[in-house]
């Protein structure tokens, strides 16, 4: 009975140092970490304040009352809020930080022991990165790196890096090697080569997905299902099945295992290895090597989710639903489906690279087939505002039954917002009329600050790009996009990222087009689309003057009651012009979130110099307490370890919420 009042009353005052340490170092802390340092805290000063003065006292038998008189007691409890307190800070230092979606730093929810497991984990994993870089020279040769034109041995060193760390690794430069508008000719070569070999699912894997992903049961869901894949990446693999309620042919896209638990890891590694390389070479900062890696991880994070991909595809087969421009896009079957596998209808088709002898059979003619693809395309960014980011060869296929075009994988999607897709047109029309002020119009609505564009000189240089790419029977698309991007940088802009991803889809699409139609000329072509997309929109009330009306109407709704009020506020500013009492202020508080980060500034020196005062003042008075001698000393000492023990915990709350600010400051 006796040990467990004891127990009883250190667990009493347990509660209370959690209650009184959580007010002190604010309200949104952590639980698991204050609940982890008062635990630690309360058994640490116990074992020590029994070891050091209980074990020599009869406290078995005193009642907690006369044991709560007892200065020792103070000084034991005051102990225990001190050392939690300092625990706290110490988890709130040490926490393992991970990288979230946007590149951001968080905290992560599983248990503070699994967290640093995890850390640990990862950080061997990015010193073993790290250890291929220097080996591999990628830290020698950046210092030499001077400025874009780097030469042959950054690229081997870097693909070697690469390659050799494998995985995502790969796959990023990969993506490098298409962003020929940032790196020289000789690191998209040499980052075009790295290949990854990858295994394909074994049948029994095969099972386990289905077993484990379907909504159903396979026998319930397919009549036939081939266990041979059709296709197999790193990321997912496909195979060809029937479905039973119907007998239609479809093809079925698994996830593999495990494969977002190791695209999480290695892309937190790889951004942090991006961080690296920045901070080594001022070429690697000016190209925004972070960035890059941070935009790839994020397009890959929505590639591990199928439901990303499910959304899009229906998106756009929607969006092009009633399209002249006739292309098909594989229904989703989305009963069957979800973020670890699609089920898509199966479109027999054939490469466009092998597509010859389909043209030959449905009498249609390569050119034709690359107008319905670009005006497609065109149609999406321009019109709908949301399009295939990925149009390569591969994802373009000729239907064998008509001869159509076929889109496939929507794992890659971009959007444009109607500004963006209004520059879009200008730069369309502007490269056609070889116009430099329209260049500028469309860049000024492409770019995310176009506050600071010297305009006459832009549009300078805008015209010696147009003096290049003049008087040629063919408009380089891709030379001329790369220069585009050259000038926005050269004038410190960027591009929304919706409009860099549409830029360089259309350098892809470009490319694509042109192994249909080697004589293909996208920018001639864009000038047609462009006189249709204006007609068509000029004869859309009188094609659908329905529409039309509720438009009118609903915009009228909202106006009429604006004009109404209109008189009133003229009459009101007037009256008060005529008082006087118009007076156009503005300063740093005319701001709320300059004023409170003022308030909160000037309160925490407040804290921070009284803390500090509080401590000088009483190490002064325990220095001056060892010279007297008398009885009134022990109230000195009192009152200086009082002192000593507010100016601590006035420090440690400063110190959490240093690094609690520090933390949000990486998020924004």
């Amino acid at each position: 009975m006796v040990y467990i009042r004891i127990l009883l009353e250190i667990a009493v005052i347990a509660v209370f140092i959690y209650i009184i340490s959580g007010r002190l170092m604010g309200s949104k802390i952590n639980f698991i970490k204050r609940l982890l340092s008062v635990a630690l805290g309360v058994t640490l000063t116990t074992f020590v304040y029994w070891y050091s003065y209980l074990r020599f006292t009869d406290y078995m038998n005193d009642p907690f009352v006369y044991m709560a008189q007892d200065e020792s007691t103070i000084l034991w409890i005051g102990s225990m809020l001190l050392i939690s307190m300092l625990l706290y800070l110490f988890f709130e230092l040490f926490d393992p930080i991970e990288l979230g979606e946007r590149g951001e730093r968080i905290t992560g929810r599983k248990f503070i022991l699994k967290r640093i497991q995890h850390r640990w984990r990862r950080q061997k994993r990015l010193a073993r990165v790290l250890e291929i870089a220097v080996r591999n020279g990628i830290s020698r040769s950046l210092k030499y790196a001077r400025n874009r034109e780097n030469d042959r041995e950054l690229a081997i060193a870097f693909r070697d890096t690469l390659e050799q760390s494998g995985g995502v690794f790969i796959k990023f430069g990969q993506m490098l090697s298409t962003r020929t508008e940032l790196f020289p000719p000789v690191f998209v070569e040499e980052l075009g080569s790295l290949q990854q070999n990858v295994k394909p699912l074994t049948s029994e894997q095969v099972k386990r997905i289905l077993a484990t992903s379907l909504p159903y049961g396979v026998d319930e869901v397919f009549s036939d299902f081939d266990m041979n894949p059709l296709a197999a990446g790193s990321i997912g693999q496909v195979h060809r099945a029937v479905l039973k309620e119907n007998g239609e042919q479809v093809v079925v896209k698994l996830l593999r295992p495990d494969i977002r638990k190791i695209m999480r890891d290695d892309l937190n590694i790889l951004v942090e290895f991006a961080e690296w390389v920045t901070s080594k070479s001022t070429w690697a900062e000016n190209l925004g090597f972070r960035q890059l890696a941070i935009g790839f991880a994020n397009g890959m994070r929505e590639e591990i989710n199928f439901t990303i991909e499910m959304r899009n595809t229906v998106q756009v087969g929607n969006a092009l639903e009633d399209s002249e421009y006739k292309v098909k896009i594989p229904k989703v079957y989305t009963d069957y489906s979800n973020d670890q596998l699609i089920v898509l209808q199966y479109l027999e088709g054939k490469s466009i690279s092998k597509g010859r002898s389909v043209f030959k059979q449905f009498d249609v003619t390569p050119r034709k087939f690359a107008e319905t693809v670009l005006f497609s395309f065109f149609e999406q960014m321009l019109e709908s505002g949301i399009f295939h980011a990925d149009p390569h060869p591969g994802n373009i296929f000729i239907d064998a039954t008509d001869g159509s075009p076929i889109l496939l994988d929507f794992g890659a999607v971009g959007r444009l917002a109607s500004s963006q897709q209004n520059g879009l047109n200008l730069f369309f029309i502007g490269v056609q009329q070889n116009d430099s002020s329209v260049i500028y119009d469309a860049v000024s609505l492409l770019v995310e600050d176009n506050q600071q564009i010297d305009r006459h000189k832009f549009e300078q240089s805008i015209g010696q790009i147009l003096l290049k790419t003049s008087y040629v029977d063919r408009i380089p698309t891709a030379e001329l996009i790369h220069a585009l991007f050259d000038v926005v940088r050269d004038f410190g802009l960027s591009f929304y990222p919706s409009v860099g991803t549409a830029l360089r889809s259309l350098i892809s699409l470009d490319s694509t087009i042109h192994t249909i139609d080697p004589g293909f000329d996208m920018f001639t072509e864009a000038k047609v689309f462009a006189k249709k997309y204006k007609t068509s929109f000029l004869k859309k009330p009188f094609k659908e003057p329905m529409e039309t009306k509720d438009r009118i109407e609903d915009e009228l709704a909202l106006l009429i009651p604006e004009l109404f009020k209109l008189p009133k506020r003229l009459d009101m500013l007037v009256q008060r012009v005529e008082s006087g009492k118009i007076i156009l202020h503005h300063d740093i508080f005319s701001d709320k979130k300059n004023a409170m980060f003022v308030i909160q500034l000037f309160s925490r020196f407040v804290l921070l110099f009284t803390g500090i005062t509080f401590g000088l003042v009483s190490a002064a008075l325990l220095a001056i307490a060892q010279f007297i001698e008398t009885a009134y000393a022990v109230y000195l000492n009192i009152a200086s370890y009082t002192g000593l023990f507010l100016s601590v915990v006035l420090l440690v709350r400063l110190s959490i919420q240093a690094i609690r600010d520090m933390k949000r400051s990486n998020n924004a």
